[in-house]
């Protein structure tokens, strides 16, 4: 039986990701506009804009609204390492501010720094039950945007990788370090251990989904691309759970690795 040829919309995308992969269109370099792409291949409007989608749900390319289409500022996987990243040494590795920044300076990315928000609320019922609260009793939260980049000279360059919403007790993180927008080398982790409450386990639960509309906006990423939902609860090594946290992850930029030792027999 022949072989079907692909379609116009795959041929071109094809095309267009060779030329990323050959280093062409170098990562988080702008690519011709829709308008450009229809002209030069002469193919309708609505099949040009198809050929961008396609390359956005694979984690090729982005786009910025009013700017245009840009190539991912990295290509590959950012590999999360959910048995090693939240030890002492790894999350304050090169003096980064947590995990998520020592993940990205092992690639040879830069954590672009956007504004935390940072406040006291009724967390979700979830989130109090998790940390034992109250259902109307409030919490401290870190709400951020995470963002990789290449350039640490522009402030405008980059890519939010992720969404993070964190939750500590008021008793425990309140008037701390912890509501400033830097908490320091090592992040929440290390403030919370010079505070008494040292993690020594961290549980994470994760499930895959579609985003959000506010979500696939904020990631720069079609509705229909799916995302990973991680809850990490990290508890004291007397079980009490002193942070509780969400983040949402599109599927195509993130990958998981765990390690365990196993009891012989």
């Amino acid at each position: 039986m022949a072989k079907k040829e692909p379609g116009k919309v795959e041929r071109i995308a094809a095309g267009l990701r060779a030329k990323i992969e050959s280093g062409a269109y170098a990562p988080g370099s702008r690519l011709p506009s829709v308008s450009e792409l229809q002209a030069s291949e002469e193919i309708a409007f609505q099949t040009a804009r198809d050929v961008f989608r396609t390359l956005e749900r694979e984690g090729v390319v982005f786009t910025q609204q009013g700017k245009g289409s840009f190539v991912s500022p990295f290509l590959g996987k950012i590999t999360r390492d959910g048995s090693g990243r939240y030890q002492a040494a790894a999350r304050s590795e090169g003096g980064a501010r947590g995990a998520f920044e020592a993940e990205l300076n092992r690639l040879g990315l830069v954590y672009k720094r956007t504004p935390t928000e940072i406040g006291r609320d009724r967390p979700p019922r979830d989130v109090a039950a998790a940390l034992g609260l109250h259902h109307s009793s409030k919490a401290i939260y870190r709400r951020r945007e995470m963002k990789a980049g290449r350039d640490s000279a522009d402030p405008t360059e980059g890519f939010v990788v992720q969404l993070a919403t964190s939750w500590f007790p008021l008793d425990v993180a309140g008037d701390t370090a912890i509501e400033e927008a830097d908490t320091g080398p090592g992040g929440s982790k290390s403030r919370l251990a010079e505070l008494g409450f040292p993690i020594r386990h961290v549980r994470e639960m994760i499930e895959s989904r579609f985003p959000l509309p506010e979500e696939a906006s904020a990631l720069r990423i079609p509705d229909d691309r799916q995302v990973y939902d991680l809850v990490h609860h990290a508890s004291t090594a007397e079980g009490r759970v002193v942070e509780a946290a969400l983040h949402v992850m599109p599927s195509t930029i993130w990958r998981f690795a765990y390690t365990w030792d196993l009891d012989v027999g």
